[in-house]
């Protein structure tokens, strides 16, 4: 092992740790901070992006990097490890430090008065705070681009998605796109067919938790290395060894809530299972956002909506609120799960309709940093498009533009990664489910350990070791391929 390379390791360590602790002062500022402490906090936050972008950028980081490349000697961790060095190294220093502490500073600021505006559903109210996140986003993408040669977009993208493309991506929707409209036409009239009702509630916070807490310990999540928490839009954040998840609850029902922190415990388990030899590197890391949100949806649409797991969900719900009626029975609750409408919300949305809200996310993102549209044509564009592509208008900013905390915390670039999460997460369970023949018996009776195993051998040991790419052909035999995705949707819901 070279000793540029050893070097390398120990400040990537400081870097990552440092990286860490900023992560759990933006949980506790999303869950916990009183509104008091949001002027400090964006000061903490400042200092501590400044901070770890002077580690990244240093000029003995250059050195040590170009030493490194020309050592041999290196395994495949150590080699794979030095190249996402690179990688980070590329991105930090194509920024300078004036306008990282302004992109702290603005985002943290931002943030705090969407969960003001949000509720209020005045977006006029956020308009000045969002125009400065926007600009800052355009200055870091032109940056970003000039670095690595690319789009504006796709500077940003490839924060999320490693090496991922608008041009891959483009008829990768656009396949969606013409499949999607008539197929959910189909399913909606197929629906009519189908009764269904919500059991009325109302339903304590404290029994909801319970519920939720309890499955979360039966698909595998480690209390003694995380928590769940409350928040306004529901995440998992955290570290490793320490992950925190949140979600919001509903008195009048419990469903949804519970989808929310199953979806979270799917990201909450890839975290902890990556590979802890590693843990502080970058090829310890989680494999961009299509990977780790292909986890979250594999527990979540893949497993916690299947036949199998509701067989073994629902007397656990029932004996949870005392449930009794046919609104408790299984086909009941089938039909519930598998309810397909268009909404506004795109974290409550189904399987059919939910790309649909990433495809207009997506185009919207991409105008807005192109500069073809600008922060005030928001709302309108917004509703424009959900009219054209789902047929319906929301009835305020709140259930439409202010939906979403990702742009006003900063995060561009980001949407397409969900979709692209849903097929990865349909390739991967059909390949887990071929290789595992009796794995829907097993759910069915609560059992998660060979699912997971199989997860950590194919997905979740691998951390950053292989691109996206690579990954999928390694864990399923093929590049992502969307008809596995079509496939899945008219299997379930046809």
């Amino acid at each position: 092992m070279s000793n540029a390379y050893t070097q390398l390791e120990k400040k990537f360590k400081r870097i990552h740790v440092l990286g860490d602790a900023a992560g759990m002062l933006h949980w506790d500022m999303a869950s916990m901070m009183p509104k008091g402490g949001a002027e400090a906090r964006a000061e903490q936050l400042a200092l501590m992006a400044t901070m770890g972008h002077g580690l990244m950028v240093e000029s003995e980081m250059a050195d040590l990097l170009d030493q490194a490349e020309e050592e041999t000697g290196l395994n495949v961790w150590q080699s794979a490890n030095l190249r996402e060095m690179r990688r980070s190294h590329t991105h930090a220093t194509a920024l300078d430090e004036d306008l990282v502490e302004a992109m702290s500073r603005a985002t943290s600021s931002c943030e705090q008065l969407w969960r003001q505006a949000r509720p209020e559903g005045d977006f006029k109210k956020i308009v000045p705070a969002l125009k400065e996140v926007l600009n800052l986003s355009r200055q870091k993408a032109k940056a970003k681009s000039e670095k690595l040669s690319c789009s504006l977009y796709d500077a940003l993208l490839d924060q999320y998605e490693p090496e991922g493309k608008a041009a891959e991506i483009d008829p990768i929707f656009t396949r969606l796109e013409g499949f999607l409209p008539s197929f959910l036409q189909e399913v909606l009239e197929k629906q009519q067919d189908k009764s269904f009702k919500k059991p009325a509630g109302p339903f304590a916070l404290e029994k909801q938790e319970a519920l939720g807490k309890k499955f979360m310990a039966a698909l595998g999540f480690d209390f003694d290395h995380g928590r769940l928490d409350v928040s306004l839009h529901p995440f998992c954040g955290g570290i490793p060894d320490d992950v925190r998840l949140t979600t919001r609850y509903d008195e009048a029902d419990f469903t949804s809530a519970l989808m929310g922190v199953l979806h979270e415990t799917g990201h909450a388990l890839y975290e902890r299972a990556l590979p802890k030899e590693w843990r502080n590197q970058p090829v310890g890391t989680a494999r961009g956002m299509s990977i780790h949100e292909s986890q979250s949806l594999l527990v979540e649409m893949q497993v916690c909506r299947s036949d199998a797991f509701l067989t073994y969900a629902l007397p656990h719900m029932k004996e949870a609120f005392a449930g009794a009626g046919p609104e408790w029975s299984l086909d009941n609750f089938t039909n519930l799960y598998r309810e397909v409408k268009a909404d506004y919300i795109r974290v409550d949305a189904d399987e059919v309709t939910y790309p649909a809200h990433v495809i207009l996310r997506y185009k919207l993102e991409r105008a807005l940093i192109e500069g073809d549209m600008e922060v005030e044509d928001i709302p309108h564009s917004w509703n424009e498009m959900m009219q054209k592509m789902l047929g319906i208008t929301p009835p305020s900013d709140r259930e439409g533009c202010l939906q979403d905390v990702h742009w006003y915390d900063g995060t561009w670039g980001y949407f397409p990664t969900y979709t692209l999460g849903a097929m990865s997460a349909a390739q991967l369970f059909e390949s887990a489910l071929k290789a595992l023949p009796s794995l829907d018996e097993e759910i069915a009776k609560g059992e998660f350990g060979s699912l997971f195993q199989w997860l950590n051998s194919n997905v979740h040991g691998h951390g950053s070791l292989h691109s996206s790419k690579e990954l999928m052909i390694k864990a399923t035999g093929k590049a992502l391929d969307p008809e596995v995705f079509i496939n899945h949707l008219k299997k379930r819901y046809s």
